[in-house]
């Protein structure tokens, strides 16, 4: 597998072990639809999290979560739709991302809540 496939692997796990804690229950992983795929969906209390996970060895050419790109975020709610759908849940949805820095032998993370609206 490639170095850069690894990493990623590595920071979502370490995206899955941070909601985790954080009180959110892990409801699927690489959910895909279509050409879509969510990292990971989440549920807090009533509220539902699209996670995208964006993995980095370096903040060189720029932050994780700046990766995450117009064509992306559409493709990320119309996946979130068909999901909310064929579970027949009644949720408020979020859209989130992680953004993961590997530092050492340790991640850096940042959740970001909120992170884009959709229409």
């Amino acid at each position: 597998m490639a170095e850069h496939n690894e990493l990623g692997k590595e920071g979502e796990k370490a995206a899955v072990d941070f909601l985790k804690k954080e009180g959110y229950t892990i409801l699927i992983t690489n959910y895909v639809w279509q050409k879509a795929e969510i990292d990971i969906i989440a549920q807090k209390d009533n509220i539902l999290a699209s996670v995208e996970v964006k993995t980095r060895s370096t903040l060189e050419y720029g932050l994780p979560q700046d990766f995450v790109k117009p064509k992306k975020i559409q493709l990320l709610v119309k996946a979130m739709n068909q999901y909310v759908e064929d579970n027949d849940i009644d949720a408020e949805v979020r859209f989130d991302i992680i953004g993961v820095h590997k530092n050492g032998s340790s991640f850096e993370i940042e959740h970001i809540t909120d992170a884009f609206f959709h229409f």
